[in-house]
């Protein structure tokens, strides 16, 4: 009878001892895992609104998204032609125009102002700067030029400039992230 009691009395110990382990196991992961999410400022960085109201057909602004620039383009009907012109298939980076922006709106381009050769911040967003060859956008550094649809078209830049994730908001209002 004595050998019963001492076997039911070490599972009990094994049980408590696995039982202290797992809660204090959780009261260690718990912490751990919340202090790896992103602070409210972070939090609030992470999109950002852009009032489109007073950007004129072939103008384009600068913005900053996440500490990073951002061009804002209002095509004009002749951009969107050339654009539409070119064969995606010839390009480096083949996207179309439509896929660049959003139905109904495809006048509007949104793309990140980094130029993806090794991140410098391309000309052709403000008024007066160089626009490259092709009428886009032209990078300083190395020379990678863009076209109308942000399309890399010449010079050591791998891909086209990002298009960030963006929704209309309303009519005058995007938003970015």
């Amino acid at each position: 009878m004595a050998e019963t009691e001492g076997v039911r009395r070490r599972d009990f110990i094994n049980i408590a001892a696995v039982s202290a382990a797992g809660v204090a196991g959780v009261g260690i992961v718990i912490p751990l895992i919340s202090q790896m999410s992103a602070s409210a400022d972070v939090l609030a960085a992470s999109s950002t609104e852009i009032d489109i109201s007073a950007i004129q057909p072939g103008q384009a602004i600068k913005a900053i998204f996440r500490k990073q620039p951002v061009f804002v383009r209002n095509l004009t009907p002749k951009e969107i032609e050339e654009a539409n012109a070119v064969d995606a298939s010839s390009l480096r980076d083949p996207q179309t125009l439509a896929e660049r922006t959003k139905e109904g709106k495809e006048n509007w381009l949104i793309t990140m102002g980094v130029c993806t050769h090794l991140g410098c911040v391309p000309l052709g967003a403000g008024e007066g700067e160089v626009k490259g060859e092709f009428g886009g956008y032209f990078c300083p550094c190395h020379g990678s030029s863009y076209d109308t649809a942000a399309r890399i078209r010449k010079g050591p830049a791998p891909s086209n400039l990002e298009v960030p994730e963006y929704e209309f908001s309303s009519d005058t209002v995007v938003k970015i992230g």
